[in-house]
């Protein structure tokens, strides 16, 4: 499946070529930056600590630039990217009938000890599905799709392709992340537009009364324990989404289970939904 079509394989080698000469068009580049540390009460009733940024109507509102701007390894939020490279190159055909086994090791987090499609692997963040798919893809294409996408600082060295994510080298912050899911909002990536609808579609989903909010999890570990947090995504309402990012230290489960609430009371206190 991940043998490529002589086609297929002179444009993905041209793509780490035409990397840096990408017209970089994103809204978030340009967007007008309100301070905004008031919405960290969020992040203080909680009693943790962390940033959240959203891309509204040609502006950027920010809790802390400082932190908005710091880098860290993507853990789980790097499954939007890497759907879309395992479907740009072949190595999954279909996000629904597809299904990708089980290796047969067992894991503590149930849903993960079975089969898995490309939809299901995303809404239960599979981390041993994308492992395979990560080993399908192989550390060359990974890396040409990698510096397309101008995704974070672009480096995928410093752990094997199929933990790059979770513990190598590769930082993004909560800018970039914004400025990377704009693009694919805007499909302003340069892959086929049909994959990025299909990953788009694959996201988990959540409606409010007057909005769709579509995100992805991630969460990094240290000494074997959740130590910080990411949700990003967009929310839609009418014509202009609110493209947003947010990562929050870790201190237990509930701050675990609480990202997504947390993201709603900033977005509803900015005016994203209602």
């Amino acid at each position: 499946m991940s043998d490529l079509h002589p086609k297929r394989r002179d444009v993905l080698a041209g793509l780490a070529a035409s990397a840096c000469a990408l017209t970089l068009r994103p809204a978030a580049a340009q967007s007008q930056v309100e301070l905004k540390p008031d919405l960290a009460e969020v992040f203080h009733e909680a009693r943790t600590e962390g940033t959240f940024a959203a891309l509204l109507k040609g502006r950027m509102v920010m809790t802390d630039e400082s932190r908005a701007r710091t880098g860290y390894l993507p853990a789980s939020t790097f499954k939007i990217p890497h759907a879309l490279i395992a479907l740009e190159t072949g190595v999954v055909a279909d996000t629904d009938k597809e299904l990708i086994r089980w290796d047969g090791v067992p894991n503590e987090i149930e849903e993960w000890n079975r089969d898995h499609t490309l939809r299901s692997a995303m809404a239960h963040s599979v981390v041993p599905v994308f492992q395979q798919i990560a080993n399908r893809i192989g550390s060359e294409r990974m890396k040409q799709y990698v510096d397309a996408f101008d995704y974070g600082n672009r480096d995928i060295g410093g752990a094997p392709v199929d933990k790059f994510w979770l513990e190598g080298n590769l930082r993004i912050s909560t800018l970039e992340q914004i400025k990377f899911l704009e693009r694919l909002y805007r499909d302003d990536l340069p892959v086929a537009k049909h994959n990025i609808a299909r990953v788009k579609d694959i996201l988990p989903e959540e409606k409010t009364d007057d909005a769709v909010i579509r995100f992805k999890t991630g969460a990094l570990r240290k000494d074997d324990k959740p130590a910080l947090g990411w949700l990003v995504g967009w929310a839609e309402r009418g014509d202009e989404p609110a493209i947003f990012a947010m990562n929050i230290d870790i201190h237990g489960m509930p701050h675990l289970a609480q990202r997504l609430a947390m993201s709603r009371a900033i977005l509803k206190r900015i005016g994203a939904i209602g």
